[in-house]
């Protein structure tokens, strides 16, 4: 799946990798720490871009449903942070994370969606984020 089609992120800021699953309402995503990633130190990054991983991994749900319905899939995004619980403050060099989003609900631009990004089966982040769609179809 080209996941530049589904979303508005390029390197550096693109984070995500790998599309493992995705549905109307659910996506699973991967990728692996690297040099490029932002706030990268020399050896890792904090793990607050973590929630960029969640925001998107979301970007990729949305964009398959307007895909899906013959849309542009590539929208820009406004995102706050609901809650997000870390259980680590920084994440090594090659570090591969999944994070996995969740649609709780949405209504015209507005939706909530929660998230996890996990490394194997340990929780690093569970977050809760709104977004809003900026741009508007034509």
């Amino acid at each position: 799946m080209d996941i530049e089609s589904l979303i508005p992120h390029r390197e550096p800021i693109r984070i995500i990798t790998e599309v493992i699953e995705v549905t109307e309402d659910n996506g699973i995503a991967a990728a692996v720490v690297n040099e490029r990633w932002p706030l990268y130190d020399g050896k890792g990054v904090q793990a607050i871009v973590l929630l960029e991983a969640i925001a998107q991994t979301a970007a990729i749900v949305e964009g398959y449903k307007r895909k899906k319905s013959g849309k542009d899939g590539v929208k820009g995004w406004l995102v706050g942070i609901k809650s997000a619980d870390f259980t680590k403050d920084f994440i090594p060099l090659h570090t591969r994370i999944t994070a996995s989003v969740h649609s709780l609900y949405s209504f015209e631009k507005y939706g909530v969606t929660e998230g996890v990004v996990k490394e194997g089966d340990e929780i690093l982040l569970s977050a809760v984020l709104q977004v809003m769609r900026l741009n508007e179809d034509v």
